[in-house]
């Protein structure tokens, strides 16, 4: 397992249809991330970003999307070594997810298609904001250097 289990960890249950999407379902998901789907998420940025632009409700993490693709980068190609397993693996998760079109609640459902998505995203921002933070920080160093 690539971490432990979170103490006192408050379950973000947010209920779709016959589905929940919560924090136990995407760590499931990021424990099983392998170097391969990390890879995935590389070759599919232009259709992860597609989606994040295009999808209404989605169009404010474009963003945040842009971020995570040039934090994989950087550590991809060595620029910026300090960052966990963790972390890659849970930007992976959350990347795969949104490209998949018939996750727990198909995309194309109108007005709900996008719920799961978003709630995925939620999750693990949550978790790892501080090292988005931190990768941030190094970014604006770095241009200031330059």
């Amino acid at each position: 397992m690539l971490f432990g289990k979170k103490k006192n960890k408050k379950s973000s249950n947010i209920a779709m249809m016959d589905s929940k999407v919560n924090e136990d379902f995407v760590e499931e998901k990021v424990t099983k991330i392998k170097d391969e789907d990390v890879e995935l998420v590389m070759d599919n940025e232009e259709a992860i970003s597609k989606k994040l632009s295009s999808a209404s409700p989605l169009k404010k993490y474009k963003e945040l999307g842009k971020i995570m693709f040039a934090m994989l980068k950087d550590v991809k190609n060595g620029t910026y070594p300090n960052m966990p397993w963790f972390t890659i693996a849970t930007v992976a998760v959350a990347l795969l997810y949104i490209l998949n079109p018939m996750d727990l609640v198909p995309d194309f459902i109108p007005g709900v298609g996008y719920i799961d998505d978003l709630a995925v995203l939620s999750i693990g921002m949550g978790w790892i904001e501080t090292d988005l933070h931190k990768y941030l920080d190094w970014r604006l160093a770095e241009e200031k250097e330059a």
